[in-house]
């Protein structure tokens, strides 16, 4: 069961929990994109439904909300270290099933992975999730194929209609704001299929690193990194120290997002590096998507969101690499 506002009642929500929550969702950039005469779509803080972009695919994930780009972890002097404070509000973000699952990604790694990351942890546990529905299946997205089309893991489910909001609540701490509301029948609808297709192999192993096709992508690939970019699941992240002009003995320590496609990511000292080839680089990538992490979790780490097709300027398709896989496992057994 479910409620049927307008959209000047379901602002007044948000504006009703703005002292605790910071509500962020898909808003459309006009002008932002790739050329001066295109849009985009990123996640950014909004304070009304209409501000909220529901039939496009956002070109970047929710996950900066959560892991920020660039995180300070602490501020230091010559003899202390202090944390910097935390923000009080809560978060509440608007986005889709394949990204509720990349989410829980990201947890595998930062929660559920020896130890608890505390500056993950503290983030995490603020947020709460709102479900948008996709009505049609986007452009690369092949999240059937991967299993995450669907979830059960929302605290609310929007959905906008010729004025209309429909909201299912989920979450008990919100429904005292909808029940003066007329009732309505309200669940999401998900995508059955995608127009792209995608195919683990079940035989897949460590001997694809032999296959012959990675070097197709040392010649493709610019390194740019534009796929880790935008992707919902990738955890990886650097250290920067920042030290201050006015004292040089005071800074401060950044968690700062980083890229397994672009030069320095396994520089070592003594000046080695590992993965130089971006034929290899791509083959990291590929297999931790689909094979390494699910040999450790069970479950696959890619969730077929299609934004790594999207954003590749040079038109390099995970999806298509992943299917060639198929026949790779027969090239090299």
């Amino acid at each position: 069961m479910g409620y049927k506002l307008n959209s000047e009642k379901f602002n007044n929500f948000l504006a009703a929990i703005g002292d605790e929550y910071k509500v962020y969702a898909p808003i459309l950039l006009k002008g932002k994109g790739t050329f001066s005469d295109t849009d985009t779509v990123r996640y950014g803080q909004v304070n009304k439904v209409e501000e909220i972009e529901f039939n496009k695919k956002s070109n970047f994930s929710p996950k900066e909300v959560i892991l920020p780009i660039t995180q300070t972890i602490f501020y230091f002097t010559e003899d202390s270290v202090t944390e910097p404070k935390a923000d009080d509000k809560k978060a509440l973000i608007f986005l889709r099933s394949c990204d509720i699952h990349a989410v829980k990604r990201l947890d595998q790694i930062y929660l559920k992975n020896g130890a608890e990351d505390p500056y993950y942890k503290r983030l995490r546990e603020k947020v709460k999730f709102v479900l948008m529905e996709c009505e049609n299946s986007f452009e690369n997205c092949f999240c059937v194929s991967m299993g995450s089309n669907k979830t059960e893991e929302y605290d609310l489910f929007v959905k906008v209609v010729d004025g209309q909001v429909f909201v299912e609540c989920k979450d008990e701490s919100f429904k005292a704001y909808f029940q003066a509301y007329e009732q309505s029948e309200v669940s999401p609808q998900f995508v059955e299929t995608n127009e792209k297709e995608v195919k683990v192999p079940e035989n897949l192993d460590t001997s694809v690193f032999g296959w012959s096709g990675w070097r197709e992508y040392s010649q493709r690939c610019i390194a740019c990194g534009r796929c880790n970019t935008v992707c919902g699941t990738c955890a990886c992240f650097t250290m920067q120290d920042i030290f201050y002009k006015d004292n040089e003995k005071t800074g401060e320590r950044r968690r700062v997002w980083a890229s397994c496609q672009v030069d320095g990511f396994t520089d070592m000292a003594g000046g080695h590096s590992f993965r130089k080839d971006q034929g290899e680089r791509m083959r990291f990538k590929v297999m931790h998507k689909i094979y390494d992490f699910k040999k450790r979790f069970g479950y696959h780490m890619c969730v077929g969101c299609g934004r790594c097709d999207d954003a590749c300027p040079e038109y390099i398709s995970l999806s298509n690499c992943i299917n060639k896989l198929n026949n790779a496992m027969e090239e090299v057994k």
